[in-house]
Formats: structure tokens, sequence, C-alpha cells
């Protein structure tokens, strides 16, 4: 063991990491779409490659501008060239999280020591919600790798080691780079691709009395080239739908953070217990690794300042890694609007600051941070295995809740035991030792969430509307009309290839049914003449809905039934 040099472990690691992509990227596709997210975004990107209209997002053929449509385009492209699949619709979100850890591995590596790097990168492979929200179809790890790489393009624009001089070109490259990349943030999900970025540089100046730090970035070349990058999109959606910039910037921006109107309002420490489990071994060491790095980077330590002409400040990465991890968490705590996945951007840097913990810290100090977690996993294995009782409204979820307990129960438990001989290999307090600890707990972390996220399958007749599309799609002609009337799948689509006409339904689709009326039912009580209309008629209901759908005189058969959905066909 205490021959394993640092390049041989990073050789490893390497390796390692080259055969979890692929195991990763193979396995992606093995799940049903779950509704909702994962079934909103991937039929916004289907209509985009069925109807070549990159311009104006629409879901369930009504517009849709909650969101930009970077995401949209990567799996339209992907839909494009490998056929329409799960695995098509996870690729983009996948792709994302595995360049994510390379990038700030290397930014690590580049600002620091290799070591720095490596840990950095396991950190992050260790911390379970960053790498189970990979495998999922949400707009947030794009978000995150854009802004990620808007971060660390800037760091390495900004720094300037004392061991070598950085070429004016290289930094202005870097510079680029970063403006190029939080356009692609912009595009990934509004406004804060640049105000996070933007807050985040301030904030440093203000703290670091760094000021001067702004007139030496060469904004005439980066403002300019986000602009070119970012404002097309924005400009010819605006030019074919008059609506998008008020419901986009005013609705979207402004009053999602300013009030409660999306029914997402929680307790302002709401993101501190997402947190804790978001690093869960890391958890205990979070606090002393970023206090360790503002104190590391002290103004008295790095730079003795002049009164007359002081020099130039040389720029603190860990400091920036911090002020941007914590502005973004006390940013969304007072938003009106919360989310759990909104702090997945603070994850990257926050491993990069236990990663250069992990390689400055003596080990049976970090194994006395990480003694705890075993047992907490084994807690909350416990606590799992109870939790289908609970949660189970009937006996058909009880069955499916229990057996995915299983799953997540021994995936705590193998969890556990990872931790345990990480701590083991910490207490022995040797470099080598050290490496291999970090190495358990990133082995231990990445079977978890595997199991995890594969055995989510087994809730897939709750979760998905695969068997749903499956019995529809039995009785479905060219001609048959289809309807959701109080309810409204977001899988559906993608799985039957088709649309539904909206019936009493509203939500997220109110600017759409707005801006082109016509495309719905408005209300429940106009239902019954459409439903009486010559042809084949197939209805998806809540299942407390059927018999209002037999005092209006309907007259049909169930060609679904589950405890969420039904469906009727009229006879």
């Amino acid at each position: 063991m205490n021959s394993l040099s640092l390049g041989r472990f990073a050789l490893l690691v390497g390796c390692l990491f080259s055969l979890l992509a692929a195991l990763w990227l193979s396995d992606i596709g093995k799940r049903k779409l779950a509704n909702p997210d994962e079934g909103r975004y991937s039929v916004l990107a289907m209509h985009m490659a069925d109807s070549g209209d990159y311009v104006t997002p629409r879901l369930n053929g009504l517009k849709y501008f909650e969101k930009p449509p970077m995401q949209y385009w990567a799996t339209a492209a992907a839909m494009k060239n490998f056929g329409k699949s799960e695995w098509s619709a996870r690729l983009y979100t996948a792709l994302a999280g595995l360049l994510t850890v390379l990038l700030v591995s290397f930014t690590a590596g580049r600002l620091f020591t290799r070591e720095v790097g490596v840990f950095t990168g396991l950190a992050l492979v260790a911390c379970p919600y960053f790498m189970a929200l990979a495998e999922i179809v949400t707009l947030d790890m794009g978000l995150t790798f854009w802004t990620t790489l808007t971060v660390c393009a800037f760091m390495l624009s900004q720094h300037n080691p004392a061991s070598r001089q950085t070429p004016d070109r290289e930094r202005l490259i870097w510079l680029c780079v970063a403006a190029i990349a939080s356009a692609g943030a912009v595009l990934s999900k509004g406004l804060i691709g640049i105000v996070f970025p933007g807050a985040v540089l301030f904030l440093y100046c203000l703290f670091n009395f760094d000021w001067p730090r702004l007139l030496r970035i060469n904004w005439w070349v980066a403002v300019p080239l986000f602009l070119v990058a970012v404002c097309p999109w924005f400009v010819l959606v605006a030019e074919r739908n008059p609506e998008f910039m008020r419901f986009f910037f005013i609705h979207e921006h402004f009053q999602r953070f300013t009030t409660t109107q999306h029914r997402r309002v929680e307790a302002w420490w709401f993101f501190l217990p997402i947190l804790f489990v978001g690093v869960l071994a890391w958890a205990f060491l979070l606090v002393p690794s970023m206090v360790s790095a503002w104190r590391r980077e002290s103004t008295s330590t790095l730079h003795p300042d002049s009164l007359r002409s002081p020099p130039p400040r040389p720029f603190r990465p860990l400091r920036f890694a911090l002020i941007w991890s914590v502005f973004i968490i006390f940013f969304f705590s007072i938003s009106g609007s919360k989310l759990p996945a909104y702090i997945l951007p603070t994850f990257p840097f926050l491993a990069m600051l236990i990663g250069y913990y992990l390689a400055s810290t003596p080990g049976r100090k970090i194994a006395w941070y990480v003694l705890p977690i075993p047992a907490i996993s084994l807690i909350i294995a416990y606590v799992l295995h109870a939790l289908p009782a609970e949660k189970a409204r009937n006996a058909f979820e009880l069955g499916l809740y229990t057996e995915y307990g299983e799953i997540m129960v021994a995936a705590f438990i193998v969890f556990a035991v990872g931790t345990a001989i990480a701590v083991a290999c910490f207490w022995r307090n040797t470099k080598v030792s050290r490496r291999w600890g970090v190495a358990a707990v990133a082995a231990a972390s990445i079977f978890m969430v595997q199991r995890i996220d594969s055995g989510y399958e087994t809730l897939s007749p709750l979760q998905s509307g695969y068997g749903l599309a499956q019995s529809i799609g039995q009785h479905l002609a060219k001609e048959t009309r289809l309807y959701s009337v109080n309810t409204y799948d977001q899988t559906l689509a993608f799985y039957l290839g088709r649309y539904t006409t909206l019936v009493d339904y509203v939500d997220e689709f109110e600017m759409g049914q707005k801006s082109e009326p016509g495309r719905n039912i408005a209300r429940l009580e106009d239902f019954p003449p459409v439903w009486k209309q010559p042809g084949s008629v197939i209805a998806i209901i809540p299942p407390q809905d059927i018999d209002k759908m037999r005092s209006f005189g309907f007259e049909f058969e169930v060609i679904h039934e589950s405890p969420r959905r039904f469906a009727i066909m009229k006879r």
C-alpha cells in the first residue's frame, strides 16, 4: 500500500473513472422516464426534433417559455442522431455530470496541486446528490456544467502562480471561454447564468478589497462575446412570440424569486438537510473545509500590502469558490420559490474546498470527521426499511415501495461498510492510506447511487406513463381523439408520440393556453358535447372522476386502471 505513488494513483483513478463513465452511459437508458420533470423536458426536446422548430419550445403542443432551450437543443440532437429513447433523453444530463467532474478536477489541479485535483474529482463523485441528479432529466445538471465552466475558466484567467508567469494570451483565452460558458448558462436556465457569476465577482472584490481586479478584466472582449452567443435566440423567440419577454423575464424571474405564486414555499433552512445528505460522507468536514479555505488565503499571508502603491493582489481561488457556494445557498434560501436541485451548482466548488482540505489535513483528523457516517448510514437504512408502510396508500403501492426500500437498504449498508473502511484508511495517517480512504468513500458512494438509481425502475408503474401508453396504444388509431381530463402525465406524450387535448387542466400551461386559445377545453362542463361527437375517443382521468364521467351519460370501457390514472374509451 505504501508504494503507491501519486502518479500511479491518479492513473488508477482515471482508469476507474473511465470505467464508471462507460457503465454509467450504458445504464442511463434502462429506466422508464419519470413524471413530471423527465417527461416534461424530454417531450420539449422531442417536439423540436420532430418539428424542426428550434426557436419556440412547445410542451404538449402548447408554447412553453418557462426555461431557455439549451437542453432541448442538445437532447433533440441526441434524438435525431440516436433515435427517441430514454437513453437519448438522459444523454445530455449524464455527459454534463461527467464533464463537470473532469472540469473541476482539472481546474483544481491547475490552481493547486495534482493531488488536490484528484481529490477534488473524487470528492465530487462521492457526493451522492450530485451523482444521482446526473442520471435524471432535469435542467439543473446542464446549468451546473455551464456555470462550473464559467467559474473554472474565470479562475484560470485570473490565476497567476508565483512559480510561473501565465501568458496574457492564455489568460485571455480562458476569459473568452468564461464569457461563452456564461452564455450557455443563461441559455440553460435564464438570467442566473450571468447574475450569479457577476454577484460573486462583486462580493469577492468587496471581501478582499480587490477592486482594481475589475479594471484589469478585458471586458471589451468578454461582454461582446457573451452577447453574440446569447442574444440570437432571445431576439428570434421574442420576434415570433410577442408574449415571451414579459412572461420570461417578469413571471419566470422576478415573480418566481419575490413571490410564492409558484407554490414552492419552504422554510429558510430547507437546503441545509439537502446539503448534508448531498455530500453525506463529507458532511462533518464541510464546515471545517470552508473555514480552512478562508483562513489559508488570508490577506496577511498572501500579500504584504503597501499604503503608497500596493502591487496587484494575488487571486484567491479558494475564497472565490467559497463565496460562490455560500452565495447560491443564501440566494435560494431567501427566495420565495425553492426546489431541492436549485443548489446543485454549489457542489463542484464545495468539492474543490473539500479536495483541498483532504490533501492538506492529517489523516486522523479526517477520520474523526468521517467516523459518524457509517452509523448514520445504518440509521438511514433502518428508517428506509420502515418507510414503505408509512408512505404507501394501498397494497399495490406497498408492494412497490417495499421492493424499492429493500434495494435502498442494501445500498446504504454497503455505503456504511465502505465508509468504515475509509475511516480505517484515514486512521493509518499516511499519504498513501489517505488516498485509499478518499477512493473508498468515492467507490462506496458510486455503488450506492447506482443501486438506488437503477432500482428506481421498481417504481415505474407509479412514476411513469409507460404502462398507460402501452394500454392506450393497443386501441389508438390515427383518427382517435385523445384527452387529458383534470390530469396530465408528462411522460405520456413521449411514449405515445402524440399530444393530448387538455380538459379543465391549467397548471404550467396557463401562458400557452392564453396565447393560443382553442387548443384546450377550459371547463369540464364543455367536455360532454365533445365526447359525444362521432369518432373514436380516449380520455385519461383521475380515478376519483370515474363516477363523474358516468354521471355525464358517457358510455365507455376502462382500458387502463392504476391508483393514479384511468384511461377510458368511448363505446
